[in-house]
């Protein structure tokens, strides 16, 4: 009996120190304040951090968990400046009081619109002739914390080239494990002027100035799951009708939404996934994002669109030391219906962020693609602009901006298994390859400008720009 009453006391006497030994290297969380939030509420903040009030933390672990809370607060888009620290530490119980300090951006955007209705600056500018029948003038107002539970509201009213009316609303989180968010939009537009067909690769158009030839009405809603930090679920279903004048659709282009039709109508059911670990969203150093979205568009009721597509994205940075960093950004298409679609729907590569560098001139339709670009960057350049009391907006008297060197290198490909031949479309089902150099320059926390020199495998060159101000 001695001889077990000896191992049990021992036993126990080793589990006990074990366990004050590791208490020593861990914290307690005791308090979380939040300071510097006007609008936004602290329970937005503190969705955004990697721990709560009353976990333990290792303090092996302890920095890279505030480095990671503080690049989650601040890639909500809703502060300049993010910063958490330690407001009391008592050293005999290991209780900390951790302190989370915001400085909020500016959330209100009530703007005039005075915008370009072609694909890009670049194409505006050469091909268009810089024509002002091609701009879009009208009202924006947008909000992006409006009700300070990072909210966004956007109301549109545009006139010019395309005339189009749209509200959105996009509320994260609805429940209060907040995990649940929903969002909506609905949007009218119509033009005179109307793409019609490809020839080329470049669009070609049709207008009349007698009326509109072109309309376009959309309703979206949406429920989004938000399981973890990083994570993100959307479940998407819309009603989409497209209308087109009969001379498009009986003479110019039969194929605009096949069958010689000038009306068009179908629901779409949408599932996507994104998984976010990159540490600066808008231009990020390090880290990785994965995306994958399947659409089913038509669901039998109209039969005017049957299609089923896999859209896929992956993008990976790595630092390599300082200043230097590389980013890799793939993207990719697959049509699961091998059949021909509607003109309209047969986007695959230059619209929206679909570009290859040397490509801004062109469009290539088809159903499946594939594009990588790589980039290597050197940030030469880093400083902050002090504009005081001349800046009457406190949120943009100081303004942080970055300066970049790029290196560019982009391949893809396009699967256009129906392209007519007639139309000379000689990108399609070709490798396309382009790249150069260029001039990034990132203000504030999240306003891209990107003055790029660029070449292609058709041995042009030129100078463009690119624009993304995060709105």
């Amino acid at each position: 009996m001695r001889f077990f009453r000896v191992v049990y006391y021992t036993l126990a006497f080793l589990f006990l120190s074990a366990v004050i030994a590791s208490a020593q290297d861990a914290i307690y969380v005791d308090t979380i304040s939040v300071e510097g939030n006007k609008k936004t509420r602290p329970s937005i903040i503190l969705r955004e951090l990697y721990f709560k009030l009353g976990d333990t933390i290792l303090i092996a672990d302890l920095e890279w968990i505030l480095e990671e809370s503080e690049q989650l607060v601040l890639n909500t888009g809703l502060f300049n400046k993010a910063t958490i620290s330690f407001k009391n530490w008592e050293g005999t119980t290991n209780k900390v009081h951790i302190l989370v300090e915001v400085e909020e951006a500016w959330y209100i955007y009530p703007v005039p619109v005075f915008e370009l209705a072609d694909r890009n600056f670049n194409v505006w500018w050469v091909e268009q002739g810089r024509s002002f029948q091609r701009i879009n003038f009208g009202v924006e107002f947008t909000h992006i914390n409006f009700t300070g539970q990072r909210d966004k509201l956007k109301l549109t009213a545009k006139y010019g080239y395309t005339r189009s009316y749209s509200l959105k609303y996009d509320l994260p989180y609805i429940n209060k494990a907040q995990t649940l968010g929903i969002n909506f939009d609905i949007s009218y537009s119509r033009n005179r002027e109307i793409n019609y067909l490809t020839l080329g690769n470049k669009q070609a158009f049709y207008r009349n100035e007698d009326r509109f030839i072109r309309k376009r009405f959309w309703a979206v809603t949406g429920l989004s799951f938000r399981p973890e930090l990083r994570a993100t679920h959307l479940f998407k279903a819309s009603f989409i009708q497209n209308t087109t004048d009969e001379v498009v659709a009986r003479d110019l282009n039969p194929d605009y939404f096949t069958g010689g039709r000038s009306l068009q109508r179908f629901f779409k059911l949408s599932y996507s996934f994104a998984y976010d670990y990159r540490d600066i969203r808008p231009y990020p150093e390090k880290g990785y994002y994965i995306e994958a979205e399947v659409e089913k568009d038509g669901l039998g009721l109209f039969n005017d669109r049957n299609a089923m597509t896999l859209k896929a994205r992956y993008d990976v940075y790595m630092p390599i030391s300082n200043r230097w960093t590389c980013s890799l950004k793939t993207r990719g298409k697959y049509s699961f219906i091998r059949k021909k679609q509607p003109y309209n729907d047969n986007r695959a590569i230059g619209f929206g962020q679909h570009v290859i560098h040397g490509f801004e001139f062109y469009i290539i339709d088809g159903l499946d693609m594939a594009y990588t670009q790589s980039s290597i960057r050197f940030k030469f350049f880093e400083n902050k602009i002090n504009f005081g009391k001349l800046m009457p907006i406190k949120a943009f008297r100081n303004m942080p901006f970055k300066t970049y060197l790029t290196f560019n290198n982009d391949v893809g490909f396009v699967n256009a298994p129906f392209t007519i031949e007639n139309n000379h479309n000689i990108l399609d089902n070709t490798l396309l390859w382009g790249g150069g150099i260029g001039l990034d320059i990132v203000l504030f926390y999240d306003k891209v400008i990107s003055i790029e020199y660029s070449y292609n495998h058709l041995w042009e060159s030129g100078l463009f720009l690119h624009l993304n101000l995060n709105i």
